[in-house]
């Protein structure tokens, strides 16, 4: 049970990274069609996105930490580093870089950075659901 709930988080997470990053954000550039409009909408939605990465990470650190108790294999050496990796990232890119971006300081530099941060936390993410949807017989 506890296997299946935290697929479903490592899939919550995963697919809210999606929904935000790569529709409804866009849609918010292409429709509103005042940029600096759209990009206090996304701002917002970056930053709850960010609380829903903090709270799945913790909720997957502490299964992980469970797992590792009844046996400390590679597989969950490798999703609790994909979970700790993803976390920075969204912590680094809401309390690093938002700020930048929303001051509009140097967005040459600061905009492609979050945007890759939110790549590789993306990425971390599909991989450890990849992973987790594989041991559990899915």
């Amino acid at each position: 049970m506890k296997d299946r709930i935290a697929l479903m988080l490592a899939a919550f997470w995963w697919g809210s990274l999606s929904t935000v990053g790569f529709l409804v954000v866009p849609m918010l550039f292409a429709r509103l069609g005042n940029p600096s409009v759209a990009g206090n909408f996304a701002g917002q939605l970056f930053a709850a996105q960010s609380w829903i990465a903090i709270a799945c990470g913790l909720i997957l650190l502490m299964y992980l930490r469970q797992k590792a108790d009844q046996g400390f294999d590679d597989a969950t050496r490798f999703a609790i580093g994909l979970v700790l990796a993803a976390l920075l990232l969204a912590l680094l890119q809401q309390y690093a870089v938002a700020p930048r971006i929303m001051a509009r300081d140097n967005l040459k530099l600061w905009h492609p950075v979050g945007s890759a941060m939110y790549l590789l936390q993306w990425a971390c993410t599909g991989v450890l659901l990849w992973r987790m949807g594989r041991r559990s017989g899915g």
